[in-house]
C-alpha cells in the first residue's frame, strides 16, 4: 500500500513538473520572430480581437497559440491599454501581455514644420497619433479650450513651434495641444521673455512679428536684418507693407506677384492697411524666426526689396527715393519674367 501511495505521489509530482515546464514554455520562453524591434499600436476602445489582429498582421509572434493560452491565464483580455509598443526579440509572452497592460508606450515622433494654418497643422500631426485631423481641427477652432491660457483663435497657433517632438501616440487632442503648451512655455525663460520686453513686445507678438519674418525671408542669415526693419517700423508708426500679411488675407499663398487689387482687400492681417502688428501670426512661428525677432539687427533700415538677380536676397534702404529705384529694378525684372500675378 505504502509503495502505491509512493508512486502515485511521483506520478502526481512528476504531472506538477511536467505542466509546470509546460506552463514555463508557454508564458516565459521567447516568443517573438522578427530580430529587430516591431512598433504595434493599440487605439483606444481595441478589443482583444482588435489587438490580436494587430499582432498576427504585424507578424511578431512565433506562436499565437501560446500567447492566447497565456492571455487567458493573466486574465488579459479585459485589460487592454492603448499606445504605441515596442515589440523586442526576446520577449515572451508574459513580458509582452506586461507591457500591454501597464501601458507603458514608446514615445514616438512627431514633426511637423512649414506651417501655415490650424487645419494644416490638424492634417499633418492628425497622421502622427492617434487624434486624428477632424478632432485637433475642432479643438483648436473653440476658442474655450484655451483662452484660460492667454491664447485666442488667431494667435494660439504661436504655441505649436515647429521641430520634431516625442509624444505618446495615444494622445487626444487635448493632450497634445497641452504636451505643446509645455513645449512653448519652456521655450520662453527668462531671458527670453526680457528681451521681448526690451523691443516692447509680449512673447506673442513676437511670434507674430516671427511668422511674417520667415515668409518673407528665403535666406536664413537675412532674417535678423529683415526682423530689424519690421522693429524700426512699428517704432516709428509705420505701416509693416508685408506682402506674406496679404497673400494671408487673400488666403492665396500662389501669388508671386502682389497687386494692387490685393493691397486694397480689407483685412485686420492687411498691413498695407492697417497700422502694427495684425491680430495673430500669418503660420507657426519657426525658431530661427523667433531669434531673429529676439535678436534683430540694430540699424536705421526702413524699407527692403528682393534683388532682381533671384538669389533671394534683398535691397535694404534708408529712404524711400533709394527703395523706390530698386523696387523699379525688381518691377523690370518681374516684368521680364512674364510674372504678373
Amino acid at each position: 500500500m505504502k509503495k502505491i501511495k509512493l508512486a502515485l505521489l511521483l506520478i502526481v509530482i512528476s504531472a506538477f513538473l511536467v505542466c509546470s515546464v509546460i506552463l514555463w514554455a508557454v508564458a516565459f520562453r521567447a516568443n517573438v520572430s522578427a530580430d529587430a524591434p516591431v512598433r504595434i499600436t493599440v487605439s483606444t476602445g481595441c478589443t482583444f480581437e482588435g489587438l490580436r489582429d494587430t499582432l498576427e498582421s504585424s507578424g511578431v509572434l512565433k506562436n499565437e497559440h501560446t500567447f492566447l493560452i497565456t492571455s487567458g491565464l493573466k486574465s488579459f483580455k479585459g485589460n487592454i491599454r492603448p499606445g504605441s509598443y515596442l515589440i523586442k526579440p526576446g520577449m515572451s509572452n508574459n513580458k509582452i501581455i506586461n507591457l500591454l497592460r501597464s501601458g507603458m508606450q514608446t514615445p514616438v515622433n512627431v514633426t511637423f514644420n512649414n506651417i501655415r494654418t490650424l487645419d494644416e497643422l490638424a492634417g499633418v500631426v492628425g497622421r502622427q497619433i492617434e487624434a486624428d485631423s477632424a478632432s485637433l481641427s475642432a479643438f483648436l477652432t473653440d476658442q474655450e479650450n484655451y483662452e484660460a491660457d492667454g491664447f485666442e483663435r488667431q494667435t494660439v497657433i504661436s504655441v505649436f513651434i515647429p521641430d520634431t517632438y516625442e509624444v505618446y501616440w495615444s494622445l487626444d487632442a487635448r493632450g497634445f495641444y497641452r504636451r505643446m503648451l509645455k513645449e512653448y512655455r519652456a521655450y520662453w525663460n527668462k531671458e527670453r521673455k526680457e528681451k521681448a520686453e526690451e523691443k516692447g513686445l509680449t512673447p506673442v507678438e513676437v511670434s507674430v512679428l516671427a511668422s511674417i519674418v520667415d515668409e518673407e525671408v528665403s535666406r536664413q542669415d537675412e532674417k535678423p536684418r529683415i526682423a530689424g526693419v519690421y522693429l524700426n517700423r512699428l517704432r516709428q508708426g509705420i505701416p509693416l507693407q508685408a506682402d506674406p500679411t496679404v497673400k494671408f488675407a487673400v488666403n492665396d499663398f500662389t501669388i508671386r506677384r502682389v497687386l494692387n487689387k490685393h493691397l486694397e482687400f480689407d483685412s485686420p492681417y492687411n498691413t498695407y492697411l492697417y497700422s502694427g502688428l495684425p491680430p495673430g501670426p500669418i503660420r507657426c512661428p519657426s525658431k530661427s524666426g523667433l531669434e531673429a525677432v529676439l535678436n534683430a539687427e540694430k540699424h536705421e533700415y526702413l524699407f527692403f526689396v528682393a534683388r532682381p538677380d533671384g538669389s533671394g536676397y534683398h535691397h535694404f534702404s534708408r529712404t524711400l527715393a533709394e527703395h523706390n529705384r530698386y523696387a523699379a529694378e525688381y518691377r523690370r525684372e518681374l516684368n521680364k519674367r512674364r510674372i504678373y500675378r
